[in-house]
């Protein structure tokens, strides 16, 4: 009998355990498995190098959502770039979304200059204004090989 109450309280502790382990990687992923309190606007880049799923989007330095998804406008030869912003955050028709890096080497991420027209984007709308990221290893490149030009 003792044997029996030992492995049931095993059992209990391990079902604990497990089940403090998903929750800690549900919320270190920051997953959301309920309904999310974020809407989604869409950018267009001529290029994203870089930038990855999960990544900072930032307004004024203070980060208001997070880098959804990344695809390819074949079409248009594009990088579509789907950003998940806290929905107590507005941004106007005219904002500006940039690619920037955080120091010299660190990692990409989405600052946004919200803008100040009358008109709000709302869930699915587009921010049109984007300016890529700088490349960094071909400013070097062109220094370094005397590629820059003194004026």
């Amino acid at each position: 009998m003792k044997k029996y109450n030992m492995e049931t309280t095993v059992g209990i502790f391990v079902i604990i355990g497990l089940l403090c382990l998903g929750y800690i990687t549900i919320k270190l992923g920051n997953l959301s498995l309920i309904n999310s309190d974020t809407y989604s606007l869409n950018t267009r880049f001529t290029s994203v190098s870089g930038l990855r799923t999960g990544n900072s989007v930032e307004m004024f330095g203070i980060e208001v959502g997070r880098v959804g998804k990344l695809s390819m406008d074949q079409n248009d030869q594009v990088a579509v770039v789907e950003l998940k912003i806290h929905k107590d955050v507005e941004i106007f028709a005219d904002a500006i979304a940039s690619v920037k890096t955080s120091g010299l080497i660190g990692d990409r991420y989405i600052q946004i200059d919200p803008g100040g027209a009358d008109e709000k984007l709302n869930h699915g709308d587009s921010i049109i204004e984007t300016e890529a990221p700088i490349d960094l290893q071909e400013i070097i490149g062109k220094y370094a090989f005397g590629d820059v030009k003194e004026k």
